[in-house]
């Protein structure tokens, strides 16, 4: 009877190991990519919504409009950050993403808007973690198109009022009810 020779492994290199692992991650980012619906027609469930979306972004588009802005709220899971990107597909906008949480201060929340095109889509995750300061800048921005920024402090500050692309705003929330009444009446 012959022995099997038992033959070790090479050690994985740390590197190595590193490579793999990013590997995976773009793998399976790729895959959830490949699963998410792209348009509408893909989109399964909530007949009622995505119909009345699909009329309000074929309006928006016949009238070469901005889309009006639109709030999801719902348990996680429900779709709310794919239906963003489904809006942004269907109206062929680029879908700017961030997070209440991630949009700390309001030189943050200047930096988003002015990075905006014209039509553009912004879809901020978790709106009612926004901090009280970063929300109110953002109302004349959703009403007026502009960002107001003051030089200074005192009665030497200088407001400079910054013109912003027309956009649409989506947000999202599993906690509607830590929204403010400003932010909802918007």
């Amino acid at each position: 009877m012959t022995r099997k020779k038992h033959i070790e492994p090479a050690p994985v290199t740390e590197e190595a190991a590193s490579e793999v692992a990013a590997a995976e991650r773009v793998g399976e980012k790729a895959w959830q990519a490949a699963l998410r619906p792209r348009n509408f027609d893909e989109y399964i469930g909530q007949k009622d919504l995505i119909e009345n979306l699909r009329i309000s972004v074929q309006a928006a588009k016949q009238n070469k409009w901005t889309l009006d802005h639109f709030l999801f709220a719902g348990p996680p899971g429900l779709g709310k950050t794919t239906l963003a990107h489904v809006i942004a597909n269907e109206l062929g906008v680029n879908l700017h993403v961030s997070s209440g949480p991630a949009i700390d201060h309001k030189g943050m929340l200047a930096s988003l808007l002015t990075s905006l095109g014209e039509g553009d889509a912004l879809f901020i995750d978790e709106i009612h973690r926004l901090a009280p300061v970063v929300e109110e800048n953002l109302y004349p921005a959703m009403e007026d198109f502009r960002f107001d920024l003051f030089i200074g402090e005192g009665p030497h500050a200088k407001a400079v009022t910054m013109q912003l692309p027309r956009f649409t705003l989506l947000g999202a929330t599993t906690r509607m009810g830590l929204l403010s009444a400003p932010l909802l009446d918007r």
